[in-house]
């Protein structure tokens, strides 16, 4: 466990879940990580789960800072926020942003043209130990500076940042598309007559394991899919129907739709 002070500007649900993380996995204490946020209610209550500071001034929290998280809304005022940055924190202190659609040449002009700038779209599966975490350096920021850091809510990817917003809509909202298929499975389970409990179990169950048979075995799933079906048999008459239902096409016009609302955020 290293001693950097971590300041989150913005106490929502992706900086709680981020906070959670961090303490669950013994990578940051209570005592590094500290909160502002201009919704007091908020402050209080993470203040009393995880127990971090949300109490001295954001002045003073910047100003010992080692790493700075700005977890507000595309749309909130950056402008002020940067000008906070500059005023209070250390030149040292690196910011990592969260902040969907903006780029670090926006972040630099916010907080800085010579500041190490970190551009991070968090995985939504940060309590779980999966999911990858997309990053993108500034030509000032290096790995070192974060990777402890953000290594504590999940696996990470680093990425060219002209890939972010393809990794945003396919990567980061991933698990919407898995969540989705997998309702929509347990539902067909329900309406060919299994009990509701028992589809799911099932499901999950295949989900799992066919997972797993992928990382085991290092087969291309239609490797996979020509040796689970025999000619003519049960499991090709249902990929058949599977292939006529546009699954695939529009599996891929979400993915590409999520991409395109992730590029509108940012222009906003």
């Amino acid at each position: 466990m290293t001693k950097e002070k971590i300041h989150f500007i913005g106490g929502g649900q992706m900086a709680e879940a981020i906070i959670r993380a961090c303490i669950a996995n013994n990578t940051l204490s209570v005592n590094q990580i500290s909160v502002s946020d201009i919704n007091e209610t908020r402050l209080q209550f993470l203040n009393t789960k995880y127990g971090v500071d949300t109490e001295n001034s954001q002045e003073h929290n910047l100003s010992t800072a080692d790493v700075i998280v700005v977890a507000v809304r595309p749309q909130d005022d950056l402008t002020t926020l940067g000008q906070n940055v500059q005023q209070f924190a250390t030149a040292s202190a690196a910011i990592v942003s969260i902040v969907a659609g903006v780029t670090n040449d926006q972040l630099a002009g916010y907080f800085g043209v010579e500041r190490s700038i970190i551009r991070v779209i968090p995985n939504t599966l940060t309590d779980t130990g999966y999911g990858y975490s997309g990053v993108a350096l500034n030509a000032y920021a290096t790995r070192d500076q974060v990777e402890h850091f953000l290594l504590g809510f999940g696996k990470v990817q680093y990425l060219d940042e002209a890939l972010m917003d393809v990794f945003t809509g396919f990567g980061v909202a991933g698990p919407n598309y898995i969540y989705y298929f997998i309702e929509s499975l347990v539902d067909a389970g329900v309406l060919a007559g299994l009990p509701r409990e028992q589809a799911w179990k099932v499901a999950l169950e295949n989900m799992m394991g066919s997972v797993a048979m992928l990382q085991q075995t290092g087969l291309h799933p239609r490797q996979l899919l020509d040796i689970n079906n025999s000619p003519g048999g049960v499991g090709m008459h249902g990929l058949y129907e599977l292939n006529n239902s546009d699954f695939a096409a529009g599996l891929q016009r979400s993915v590409l739709a999520a991409v395109k609302r992730t590029t509108e955020l940012g222009v906003k």
